[in-house]
């Protein structure tokens, strides 16, 4: 059901929110997402937002003209620039500063930014799906997350379950990793006595 939902949406080029707890997978459903898209030639750039710190965020995002600051010698594209006629995931949106969610929204509604130092308007098209292990519209409530970001990114909000909430997933998931991994290590593949595997189905994940 949850891929049916993301085959119809990836077709539409509408912002998406993926929210879940860590270790759901949500990078691979934003990739599944973009893969089955009409953007799917052009590249999907992952972007980790907790490694975005406000005074970075505008040279990261959207690049630099040559002597912009000091030690900007050459001009670089960021990326905006990288992503354009793809898709752009935001990953750990929460983590975002105040002022560098107001950058992010201004720039996901106009599609416009100018590099720093440069007076050129530039357009980048661009299909924003953003992430969230986090409660946001908790984080609303408390003031520490823009609203309208928030609505403005959830156009379509996809929540992953935990593994708790679908265990009929843990034992293709059991197999799955188990092939992988023999394969991987070019060892002899593992097998489960009927005990391990109700024991990792009663695990609480």
């Amino acid at each position: 059901a949850l891929l049916a939902r993301l085959d119809k949406f990836a077709k539409a080029d509408v912002e998406i929110l993926i929210t879940g707890p860590s270790g759901v997978g949500k990078e691979l459903y934003a990739a599944y997402t973009h893969e089955h898209s009409p953007r799917c030639a052009a590249p999907l750039v992952r972007v980790k937002c907790s490694n975005l710190g406000s005074n970075i965020l505008e040279n990261e995002l959207l690049g630099h003209g040559r002597g912009a600051y000091t030690g900007a010698h050459s001009a670089m594209g960021g990326i905006a620039s990288a992503a354009d006629g793809g898709s752009l995931f935001l990953d750990e949106i929460e983590t975002l500063q105040p002022m560098s969610q107001a950058k992010l929204l201004r720039f996901i509604q106009t599609k416009e930014y100018r590099r720093l130092g440069e007076t050129t308007l530039r357009r980048a098209d661009i299909r924003f799906i953003a992430a969230s292990n986090a409660n946001l519209e908790e984080l609303v409530r408390a003031g520490r997350f823009r609203e309208d970001l928030y609505f403005r990114l959830r156009v379509v909000p996809i929540r992953i379950k935990p593994l708790a909430e679908r265990r009929e997933d843990i034992e293709p998931l059991l197999d799955h990793f188990a092939q992988r991994y023999a394969a991987e290590y070019d060892l002899p593949r593992v097998g489960l006595s009927a005990r391990a595997r109700r024991c990792l189905m009663a695990y609480c994940w």
